[in-house]
């Protein structure tokens, strides 16, 4: 369908609910087919996903007094890692969970 409609941006929001492990797979593929021939903007928790794309954007939030602000920074490629591996094992990852996301990155 993406090679024959003349949609510039496709955005999937929280495109990973009720999925992981090989599944999260095919549809990081998917996605990573469909952005070919589009932008694809894909907002996820999951690891699989988040890293087959091109840049990852960093989203936060920001807590001050009385307001909450919200923040978006692009990662440059060594913190991708760390926040893949984060996605993977939590704050803090070890050797085994930067591994698993320099793996999952292509950074072989």
């Amino acid at each position: 369908m993406a090679k024959h409609t003349s949609l510039p941006t496709l955005i999937f929001d929280e495109i990973d609910t009720g999925i992981s492990g090989e599944t999260a797979v095919r549809v990081g593929n998917v996605i990573g087919d469909l952005e070919q021939n589009m932008q694809v903007i894909c907002i996820t928790h999951l690891p699989q996903i988040a890293a087959k794309g091109d840049a990852h954007y960093f989203v936060y939030k920001n807590e001050e007094t009385e307001r909450t602000t919200t923040g978006i920074r692009k990662l440059k490629p060594e913190a991708r890692i760390k926040v893949i591996a984060e996605m993977l094992s939590g704050k803090d990852p070890g050797a085994s969970a930067l591994k698993n996301a320099q793996e999952l990155l292509g950074f072989n």
